[in-house]
């Protein structure tokens, strides 16, 4: 069914600088009703004993290992890189993940001549990077594949999930978990959110027929207020195996904001891990502010003892974007162009393309047009939408940046005989933003929309078509796809066999 985009949806209405919206009050009634209802049940039945899934430690090295779990991406079965594509998909909720639906719908139609070969952009996928709303569509995405369109439509955004998840929590027995000290309301998102995935684990990703992308997904540890991700890498760093791990919990951690939602936590086996930990120093290089960061993070899963679990918030609070710690990585290690890559296959990338897509809406609060004390409320609305906008931006100006200056350092001169990047290697960076809309009204409409689990069909409608457009009319898309009809169809076509040894994506 076509969808076209509409300028003639009204405006939200405005009083004293706020913006309203039926849904927002919807779920701060129902929240209000929730916490009302288990702090009954606290006073008049004590504490349940709930105790929620808690991550494995990694298994005893079996004879012939000799390290770590293999990367991550080191699991993605053959396929061929030398077209390597990177999706990032921010949060916002179902406005988020609406329209990163649209972009990954316009990237399935957007058929391409590659090497000799007929493929989608969307296939050419090979790493899903997902934040809070969009993590629940890349998780969607990398566990059912093609599927997704139209099933994640007809599943999540166009059921009234957010009515759902609070009629979860109102019934008895979730009612009398959340007395639990150990269990808390995003435990409740999680139960819902295993129902959509199927009770699918990361394991089972892995297990799923090729080519599929990887999954990183992204929280923030709310301790140090650093970016998580649920990668092997990161997994490492605590001693626990990725591959236990559902989606739901991953998700779940990735969608808890603060206060109304409840942090989702991970047991750090580090002190009593049975292989050796990964050097810190190792891992993020040993120069410059993005290694101090990253070190200081490493360093601090090392000491079990001190840290011996790890509560994880929304990953918005610390990269809505959800690529900043992979490119921190990157810039500490002094980037992937001449990076040597000896354990991995060498010279096979000929274009990489990252599509950063940022759903962030403005601030719901115009806290500047009054001089009343801002409540609690309008503090996180602007914490999370006016301050962290600015993040995301620095966040793409920073990708936007390395990318250009990888590309000029190939221009300069043939990579390494051991790179990653064949001679004639090109990088793209296409950013799709709510905000780049030419329609104004739409936009504007657009990007009043709430962040919640819930918005109307209409909306969906809108944000669906609003997702193929933008990223149909961006000027970097479009560049992308002439350097792809312009490369020579006469280059041998590279397939690498990943499988089993250290190789790292870029992003």
């Amino acid at each position: 069914m076509a969808r076209t985009l509409s300028p003639d949806t009204p405006d939200l209405p405005r009083r004293a600088g706020r913006i309203e919206h039926p849904l927002a009050w919807r779920a701060a009634v129902y929240a209000c009703m929730l916490l009302a209802i288990v702090a009954a049940l606290t006073l008049t039945s004590g504490c349940a004993a709930t105790r929620p899934w808690v991550n494995p430690s990694l298994a005893p090295l079996a004879p012939g290992q000799d390290g770590l779990a293999t990367p991550a991406a080191a699991r993605l079965s053959s396929r061929d890189l030398s077209l390597f594509g990177v999706l990032a998909l921010s949060g916002g909720g179902a406005r988020a993940a609406a329209f990163g639906y649209g972009v990954m719908e316009e990237l399935k139609a957007t058929s391409v001549a590659w090497e000799g070969r007929t493929t989608t952009l969307l296939d050419e996928v090979d790493t899903i990077h997902g934040v809070s709303g969009g993590s629940i569509v890349a998780a969607y995405y990398a566990a059912f594949g093609d599927a997704t369109f139209p099933r994640f439509e007809q599943e999540f955004l166009r059921q009234d999930f957010q009515r759902s998840l609070v009629a979860r929590a109102l019934r008895p027995d979730n009612a009398y978990r959340l007395t639990s000290p150990w269990y808390g309301r995003s435990h409740v998102l999680a139960q819902r959110l295993d129902e959509l995935f199927e009770g699918r684990t990361f394991a089972d990703l892995t297990a799923r027929p090729a080519p599929h992308p990887q999954l990183v997904v992204s929280a923030t540890d709310l301790t140090l207020g650093m970016s998580f991700e649920f990668s092997q890498e990161q997994f490492d760093q605590i001693c626990s195996d990725l591959a236990s791990v559902p989606l739901s919990f991953a998700v779940a951690a990735s969608s808890s904001v603060p206060l109304l939602l409840s942090p989702m936590t991970l047991r750090n086996h580090a002190g009593a891990c049975p292989r050796p930990l990964p050097d810190p120093d190792a891992i993020v290089g040993t120069q410059g502010h993005q290694s101090a960061l990253l070190l200081t993070q490493a360093q601090s899963y090392v000491d079990a003892e001190h840290r011996p679990y790890i509560h994880l918030v929304d990953g918005g609070l610390s990269d809505n974007i959800g690529v900043r710690r992979a490119l921190d990585m990157l810039m500490a290690q002094g980037g992937p162009v001449r990076t040597a890559n000896a354990d991995g296959p060498q010279q096979v990338v000929r274009r990489l393309f990252v599509i950063a897509v940022n759903s962030e809406r403005d601030p719901g609060y115009r806290i500047d047009l009054s001089d009343r004390t801002p409540t609690t409320l309008q503090v996180l609305d602007s914490l999370m939408f006016g301050s962290g906008s600015q993040a995301s931006r620095d966040t793409l100006a920073l990708l936007r940046h390395a990318m250009r200056r990888w590309q000029n350092e190939l221009r300069d001169g043939p990579p390494q005989p051991d790179s990653l990047f064949a001679a004639d290697a090109e990088l793209h960076v296409i950013t799709v933003n709510l905000r780049d809309l030419h329609d104004r009204g739409l936009r504007q409409t657009l990007l009043r929309v709430p962040t919640a689990f819930t918005v109307s069909d209409a909306e969906v409608t809108q944000l669906i078509a609003a997702g193929r457009q933008a990223l149909r009319e961006s000027p970097e898309f479009q560049a992308l796809l002439a350097s792809l009809d312009a490369a020579p169809a006469d280059s041998p076509r590279t397939t690498a066999s990943v499988e089993g040894v250290g190789f790292r994506t870029p992003l």
